[in-house]
């Protein structure tokens, strides 16, 4: 299984960042409901896409952590 976290949009597309710092454009009719910029997609051996919530809110806390430490909130 391979982890994807949704980039930008970019008209049609979903621009899709892998961890090595590769790109993929995933048109955005093939998104799972609820999908947006900073979620995290799983996709299967077989193509099939789904959100990982509680990868996406553990990435979202990890991120909020780092700004208050940057910003001292």
């Amino acid at each position: 299984m391979k982890q994807l976290i949704i980039d930008r949009y970019e008209g049609k597309y979903a621009i899709c960042e892998e961890g090595e710092q590769k790109y993929f454009a995933i048109e955005l009719s093939e998104l799972p409901e609820g999908a947006k910029p900073g979620c995290v997609l799983e996709i299967t051996d077989n193509g099939e896409l789904s959100l990982n919530l509680e990868e996406t809110q553990r990435r979202r806390q990890r991120i909020l952590e780092k700004q208050r430490r940057a910003f001292g909130g």
